[in-house]
């Protein structure tokens, strides 16, 4: 990981180039400008040396673990960014330090002229020592080293460390194993090709279930082959690979010719079947697939970790493997723990004990096989099996995952470096943890691990980040959003123990948890999951700390400000659900901070000195309990993100009854400004958020009709526009909706009002024109038949929401209306008594719900045809209607209501 720490720092080195000449530019002191020529000269120099070393530190990664010189050398390196990237940070941190009026300024100025001499000698002496280090490295460097196939080695020792699976093995695979097999060999008369993937995490069973398949049925075919591909694959070694194992002799004569001829020539006019285990990229069946006659019966088996390989497969032959479920694992636990015993069966007094192994696991079944092959080689005694249990959460028995080691480590290899730094950052994350989608994309951007591309933004880049994580299986979506974005994800928690070991060996974060011994190394980045942090403070070096998250809600504000102190040059503190009432004074110090997480607190006012941060980017005070912001906020220009959402104490879910925060009158100032949410609207305000251009995602409250004309003209210029919400000040105020001009990148629209019925279709025409709107929520709008039937013209609609907002009898859906939607959400229609749904329409709904609908005493009429309706609610309907669901239901009669609704699989009502 060293490369990534490199890269980084090479990013950092330039951003402080980059003002080399405004600094210049400057009234300068004669001696001040010569000691900062001569540390500009020396921050040069530090990228140039690192921009030639970090080729080479991206292959060296890939054999560091082999070639101990190598590794001694790479970890040199690290150590040496990170007393660079002191430097650079000390440097940024006392240039850009302005405080203060000009005799104070001039007098650090004259200070500031020692601390350019010592930074530069500072950055001398590192690059003599990473000189010296790399001398060394040549000298000792161990010849004859095939760097270029070591990953293949390693990946193939990978996949060589799952021997053939024994039947005990083979558990909760049965339903999986029937359907690939019929895939293969259920219509063999079937001419023509057939791919099956099989993909997920690795050391879920993969291999396994695909082996066992393969021996059943290879020999249904007249030729077939098992094929291993690495992640570093070469093109003819496959080949070659592909020839040996389906038997074709490769002589001298056919040195010269083209294998993917030879191959084509083998196999034409045979049934064959092919399995390719373990493939990484896309383009390996691209590359090879030549060599296969389309003509003949063939069969293909691809077992993947990275969903858009999956997707190679012909229609409905993919399968997404999953942990196990619990008896499964409990079995296979029991196969491997007691396979010398005739039952398999666990012992009652080891019981409680095994289920806590088995918790470990987290249903991998390698890891399941791991831990149970260990213990079937202790004594089943309690006090073995407790000694064993507690070593293995203080992670020293490394034997207890070697093999999953083995499998998974692979999967960090592989990844790019901006991507592995990502995924290491979610180590931050406490065990089991479900971290949200913007929460973890506004950290990754925040430590420079996200750059824009083309014409995508930095959240749009983090985003895809995000997807190639849980596309490789590397995360696991927990939910997902209506618009079928992930919404909240975790880490597997084998997966997540082997990352972190990985992260702190590399210096990248650390956990503590006032359980585990904690290493005095150089780190970068700490997760505080204990109260005990008194010990902590000693043992970390004051210059080395840049990120620290905040875990333990009932962590005491003067041990946090103690904590603190040594740290200036923090750049990210994140206390999410630290139940304190005002922030550390020292806070207020940390002139390097570009992210304030003041989420879930109890914060109840920020002070006037919150303006002394004049780098922070982020500050996300959602569901604190702030009323108003500090003018001085006003002042923070660096600002992008700004969350001071709050949510009433008993707030229903469903009004959405969140307040909003007085904000200064000079927030048109912040220009840089992405987010803004939410804030009450006044006319000092509305004047200046005409300013705020970039803004993609903007919420306001308490709008009153006179704010309008303003608001509308606001948001008419905010181009990039991508979620909006507006809230009136009540339900009795009408906002003249036809004068809302929303810009094209609009995904999402919330508004809260009363609307005038007989200028809505201008609104909706209007809408109907952006291109890209998926989601509608309407609120205390006052619809009925008529205005609704004016909605259905938004034909790209995934989501729908009507909350207090409809006063029609009826609901009527004609067919081909709304068919892309996919979720329909009514709430408190206190008249609605009938719903009519035609034939072909809504075809790709998958969530109805219908609540506070107390007239409603029929099932929607033509329900029956919402083929892809997968959850079904109905809430706070009819007593008539209650109890007739609720008889059938106890009773199991299969009436005409129960029938209509057969094919759903969750319904619930109430």
């Amino acid at each position: 990981m060293a490369e990534g720490v490199v890269a980084l720092l090479i990013a950092k080195l330039g951003f402080a180039l980059a003002k080399e000449a405004a600094t210049f530019g400057a009234s300068l002191l004669c001696k001040e400008a010569s000691a900062l020529k001569g540390l500009f000269g020396e921050i040069r120099e530090a990228k140039e040396e690192l921009e030639s070393m970090q080729a080479y530190l991206q292959g060296a990664e890939r054999f560091k673990d082999t070639d101990e010189t190598t590794g001694i050398f790479v970890n040199k390196v690290r150590g040496f960014a990170f007393e660079i990237e002191d430097v650079v940070d000390e440097f940024t941190y006392k240039l850009e330090d302005t405080h203060g009026g000009f005799a104070t300024k001039m007098k650090k100025r004259v200070k500031h002229i020692k601390a350019w001499r010592r930074l530069t000698l500072k950055l001398q002496d590192i690059k003599g020592r990473l000189q010296g280090a790399d001398r060394r490295k040549v000298r000792y460097d161990m010849r004859g080293i095939d760097r270029g196939g070591c990953n293949n080695v390693q990946s193939r020792s990978a996949d060589h460390s799952l021997n053939p699976p024994r039947e005990e093995d083979l558990v909760g695979i049965e339903e999986n194993k029937d359907k690939l097999m019929h895939w293969l060999v259920g219509d063999l008369e079937e001419q023509g090709s057939k791919i099956a993937t099989i993909w997920g995490m690795g050391g879920v069973g993969k291999t396994t279930l695909v082996h066992h398949v393969y021996k059943a049925v290879k020999m249904d075919f007249a030729k077939y082959a098992w094929i291993t591909v690495s992640s570093s694959y070469q093109v003819e070694d496959l080949l070659r690979q592909i020839a040996t194992e389906l038997g074709v002799a490769i002589g001298l004569a056919d040195a010269n010719r083209n294998l993917v001829e030879v191959i084509h020539n083998h196999l034409q006019g045979s049934e064959y079947l092919i399995v390719l285990d373990d493939v990484w990229h896309l383009d390996v069946w691209f590359k090879v697939r030549n060599a296969f006659p389309t003509e003949s019966t063939s069969r293909f088996v691809i077992t993947t970790r990275i969903q858009e390989v999956a997707l190679l497969a012909t229609k409905n032959c993919t399968i997404k493997l999953e942990p196990l479920e619990r008896h499964h694992a409990w079995q296979l636990f029991c196969n491997e723990a007691f396979w010398n015993n005739e039952k398999k069966t666990c012992p009652d007094e080891l019981e409680i004990l095994a289920q806590m192994f088995l918790d470990k696991c987290g249903g991998l079944p390698i890891a399941i096989a791991c831990v149970g092959r260990l213990l079937s080689c202790r004594h089943p005694t309690y006090s073995e099996w407790k000694s064993l249990y507690k070593e293995l959460e203080l992670q020293l028995s490394n034997n207890v995952i070697l093999d999953v080691n083995a499998v998974l480590k692979v999967s960090l290899e592989d990844l790019p470096t901006d991507l592995k730094n990502c995924f290491l950052y979610c180590t931050m994350f406490p065990e089991d943890y479900l971290f949200q989608r913007r929460q973890v994309m506004r950290h990754w951007i925040e430590s420079g691990f996200i750059k824009e591309a083309g014409n995508k933004t930095l959240d749009e880049v983090a985003e895809g980040y995000l997807n190639k994580l849980v596309n490789r299986s590397l995360l696991q979506v927990v939910e997902r959003n209506r618009a079928g974005q992930v919404y909240r994800c975790r880490m597997h928690d084998i997966l997540r123990v082997l990352a972190l070991t990985k992260s702190e060996e590399e210096s990248f974060c650390h956990v503590y948890n006032g359980l585990t011994p904690f290493s005095t190394k150089k780190t970068r980045r700490l997760s505080i999951q204990s109260t005990n942090v008194e010990q902590l403070a000693p043992l970390l070096c004051a210059t080395s700390l840049r990120s620290l998250h905040v875990f333990e809600s009932h962590l005491r504000i003067d041990s946090l400000e103690a904590f603190l102190k040594p740290f200036n040059l923090l750049s990210t503190l994140d206390l999410q659900g630290v139940q304190i009432k005002r922030l550390p004074k020292i806070v207020f110090n940390l002139f390097n901070l570009r992210f304030l997480g003041l989420r879930d607190t109890h914060i109840e006012y920020l002070p006037k000195e919150i303006g002394r941060l004049q780098n922070l980017e982020v500050l996300d005070a959602y569901n604190s309990m702030l009323s108003a912001l500090p003018v001085q906020v006003a002042t923070l220009r660096k600002l992008k993100y700004l969350y001071v959402v709050t949510i009433p104490a008993g707030a229903d879910e469903r009004v959405l009854t969140f307040e909003g925060i007085q904000v200064p009158k000079g927030i048109g100032n912040l220009t840089d400004l992405l987010a803004l949410q939410l804030i009450e609207a006044s006319s000092e305000v509305l004047f200046q958020l005409g300013y705020l251009t970039k803004m993609r995602s903007f919420s306001i409250t308490k709008v009153r009709s006179g704010h309008w004309a303003d608001l509308c003209g606001a948001i008419a210029k905010m181009v990039h526009l991508v979620h909006v919400t507006i809230h009136s000040l009540d339900q009795r105020e009408v906002l003249q909706l036809e004068s809302l001009c929303l810009p094209p990148t609009v995904l999402e629209v919330v508004i809260y009002t009363q609307l005038d019925q007989r200028v809505l279709p201008q609104f909706v025409s209007s809408s109907s024109k952006l291109i890209n709107l998926t989601g509608l929520h309407l609120g205390w709008s006052k619809l009925d038949e008529n205005s609704f039937a004016c909605l259905l013209g938004l034909h790209g609609l995934v989501t729908l929401v009507l909350n207090k907002a409809y006063d029609g009898k009826e609901l009527n859906f004609p067919a081909t209306s709304l068919p892309k939607l996919k979720y329909l959400r009514i709430w408190d229609a206190p008249n609605l008594s009938r719903v009519t749904i035609k034939q072909r329409a809504m075809q790709n709904i998958v969530q109805l719900i219908l609540s506070d609908c107390p007239e409603l005493k029929h099932l929607p009429h033509g329900i029956e045809h919402l083929s892809t309706l997968e959850y079904l609610k109905l809430c706070d309907i009819s007593e008539e209607l209650t109890r007739k669901l609720q008889l059938n239901e106890e009773s199991k009669e299969c009436n005409e209501d129960w029938m209509k609704i057969s094919h759903v699989r969750w319904v619930d009502f109430n």
